[in-house]
């Protein structure tokens, strides 16, 4: 018997979970593929207020995630880091006076102590502006954060089965049913066999699929919230242009495609805003998407491009709340914690949010269930850090330094990577390590068996797939030869260290 069974395990999902175990409620988690398998590994990875919703009058929305910019930016400061932007001027667009004082709003509710504030550039006599046509004169700068979205979601999960949680994945709830009194869950494993827990709450953080999990069980309630979903694809092509800085593009349809260095020799376009009404597993980028973000990129730069220099692309869906607006960019991106007693046991729903609130929406959801459990401990995650966030000042490179000074026999570029990865926990793997023939079978492409064994064994990776895109890009970086060696590799692994897939996330 567990007091909150949490379903989903994107963001919102292992946030929850996280917070629900810090607080001394015995969790579950229940994830049917992997962890930040749909949305929350297909974001633009900003961690950022929403300049655009200030257009929309969403100071609430704005002002919260702010708020938490910075909070996450010193939880995790090695897969979460400060990200300059400059917002090239578009006069027949928006008036210079507006954005400027857009701008000072953004800095105004912010609560800034590590990013600098806005300003406004000449961008012809600014190295940024030297990638953009001529055309443009004035811009702006100003900064938010880059995240390591899928990362966030992993080490959420691994904090919250280090305070005690069970996190259960390749794990779907076919059905939830009450007596009146407690849940019961019907669960299916990675081998089809069925079985049944018991809680005393029950968390439904599907994300895109929250309707259907409702649907599904006859959760229905007359006042039940509804999703509309938006697709977001973006596109990863070769290095546009030099420096660390990122683009804010101005579209003609008044919404915004950013361009983002992008794991060092790419750049990430993104995103579109797309009505779409299948299964969200299924999300594709189409066509018009592709070039839709192509001539994004064309509008504003020297350096044009096409489909064909695609060499990624990557969608997923955004469960918004309907508030009935017509137009999707208008939609609110808030979200909205749907507290149901009429069953007996409470059911808490979860609909909307972005990845910049998630653990403020975490803090809210736990805080709504909080009377129905009289033992619970008070809230604690304000300014608790993530697994490997041990970062002193969130200051990466002083800390990158020392871990050269500690390994100085390893590959710099695989010590970074290991390094951004995993911060302070990377002695996790490195710790038994004197050179590199301690780190074990060589795949190539300096990836090691020692890494692999601990995402597996650590971090719930069961496939390639959840290694070279969920736990790591490094599916843009390998050769052919590589991937081939991980594949044959991984099943032996996940056999030998999980026994039965039960090692990491152990049925109860």
């Amino acid at each position: 018997m567990y007091d909150v069974i949490v379903i989903g395990g994107g963001v919102n999902g292992c946030g929850i979970a996280r917070d629900a175990a810090g607080r001394g409620l015995s969790v579950l988690l229940v994830e049917k593929d992997d962890l930040a398998n749909a949305t929350s590994s297909s974001s633009t990875k900003l961690i950022h207020g929403g300049l655009r919703y200030l257009e929309q009058y969403d100071f609430k929305l704005v002002a919260e995630s702010l708020t938490e910019r910075e909070r996450l930016l010193r939880s995790a400061s090695h897969i979460i880091w400060p990200l300059q932007f400059i917002l090239p001027h578009e006069p027949h667009l928006r008036p210079y006076w507006l954005i400027r004082l857009g701008l000072y709003l953004y800095d105004f509710l912010g609560k800034r102590e590590i990013l600098p504030g806005s300003k406004g550039m000449k961008l012809s006599k600014n190295k940024a502006g030297a990638p953009l046509k001529n055309s443009y004169k004035k811009g702006f700068s100003y900064a938010d954060c880059w995240v390591e979205d899928s990362r966030l979601v992993v080490l959420s999960a691994k904090d919250a089965a280090e305070r005690g949680a069970e996190i259960l994945t390749r794990t779907e709830c076919v059905s939830l049913k009450t007596d009146g009194k407690i849940w019961q869950a019907s669960l299916k494993g990675n081998n089809n066999d069925i079985f049944e827990v018991g809680a005393k709450c029950v968390v439904n953080a599907a994300g895109p699929w929250v309707r259907q999990f409702i649907d599904h069980n006859h959760l229905e309630q007359p006042d039940t919230l509804k999703t509309r979903y938006s697709k977001g694809s973006h596109i990863i092509i070769p290095r546009l242009y030099d420096g660390d800085h990122a683009y804010i593009l101005q579209q003609p349809d008044q919404r915004i495609v950013f361009a983002i260095p992008y794991e060092g020799n790419f750049t990430l376009i993104g995103t579109t805003d797309a009505l779409y009404d299948g299964d969200p597993s299924h999300a594709e980028i189409s066509d018009d998407e592709k070039q839709y973000l192509c001539d994004a990129v064309n509008r504003t730069f020297d350096k044009q491009t096409n489909t064909d220099q695609i060499v990624w692309n990557y969608s997923g869906v955004r469960p918004l709340l309907d508030s009935g607006d017509d137009s999707l960019s208008n939609v609110t991106r808030d979200y909205k914690l749907d507290l149901e007693t009429a069953f007996g046991p409470p059911l808490l729903n979860i609909f909307g949010g972005k990845i910049t609130t998630f653990r403020k929406l975490s803090e809210q959801a736990i805080t709504k269930i909080a009377p129905f459990f009289p033992h619970i401990k008070d809230k604690w995650t304000q300014n608790a850090l993530l697994p490997g966030g041990q970062i002193k000042d969130a200051d990466f490179e002083t800390f990158f330094k020392q871990i050269q000074q500690n390994y100085p026999w390893a590959d710099p570029q695989m010590l970074r990577r290991y390094a951004r990865a995993y911060g302070s926990r990377i002695e996790d793997i490195l710790k038994t390590a004197s050179n590199v023939n301690d780190l074990g079978k060589h795949f190539g492409d300096h990836i090691y068996e020692t890494e692999i064994r601990y995402l597996i064994s650590a971090e719930w990776a069961r496939s390639v797939e959840d290694i070279l895109w969920r736990r790591s890009k490094l599916g843009l970086h390998i050769s052919p030869q590589t991937r081939e060696a991980l594949e044959d590799h991984i099943p032996t692994l996940v056999k030998e260290l999980c026994h039965d897939n039960t090692a990491a996330n152990s049925r109860p």
